[in-house]
């Protein structure tokens, strides 16, 4: 009887630990990301994207991908300011946990199974700006799908950040209706290859 109040105790404190860590991590990412209009323009993006593929008229439909242009480039400006910012966050407070589950101060404990958020967040920021910039002359819906992708990950990351991996990945799912994996499959190679360098994903 003792053994199970002594674990109910352990686990309860975990749990306490935990959540005291990740509502620390919100509040510290919430706290950047206050000072721009990210995701308001990420709302706009998709909603723009779907709205021009449903488009019949190609005129109409050409002044819409015009109108999505300016607004990636301003989303891309505000990410790469936001990136900067959030660069002068201290190293222990960046830390994530490669974990699939959020474990307290496993990020800590445990160096080597942790990635810095500053270098995700940057390389996210490239992803998003080479979307944007279009250098790799993609036609407008084949951008379109790039910068969804590019956007996607980089909010899966924010997720993995706040509260873990699996979380994370079943918020992509139930959002986008699209996986991890899928996501990853469809940004940039260099996002792509960044990104798993860094997250081992």
């Amino acid at each position: 009887m003792e053994i199970l109040t002594l674990t109910a105790l352990i686990f309860f404190g975990a749990y306490l630990i935990k959540t005291r860590e990740q509502k620390r991590r919100v509040v510290l990412l919430a706290s950047h990301l206050g000072n721009y209009q990210i995701e308001r323009l990420m709302e706009n993006l998709t909603e723009g994207y779907l709205r021009c593929l449903g488009e019949d008229d190609p005129e109409r439909r050409e002044q819409i991908w015009n109108l999505l242009a300016t607004t990636e480039q301003t989303l891309a400006g505000q990410f790469t300011r936001f990136a900067a910012e959030f660069s002068k966050v201290g190293e222990a407070d960046a830390r994530v946990s490669k974990f699939p589950i959020a474990l307290p101060f496993a990020h800590l404990l445990l160096p080597g199974g942790s990635f810095d958020m500053r270098e995700a967040i940057a390389i996210h920021a490239r992803g998003i700006a080479d979307a944007a910039a279009n250098s790799a002359q993609r036609t407008p819906k084949s951008k379109a799908y790039t910068m969804s992708a590019e956007l996607f990950l980089m909010q899966h990351s924010c997720h993995w950040f706040c509260r873990s991996k699996a979380v994370a990945s079943a918020r992509l799912l139930a959002r986008h209706k699209t996986s991890h994996a899928q996501v990853l499959d469809a940004v940039s190679t260099a996002t792509r290859r960044a990104y798993g360098a860094l997250t081992g994903a």
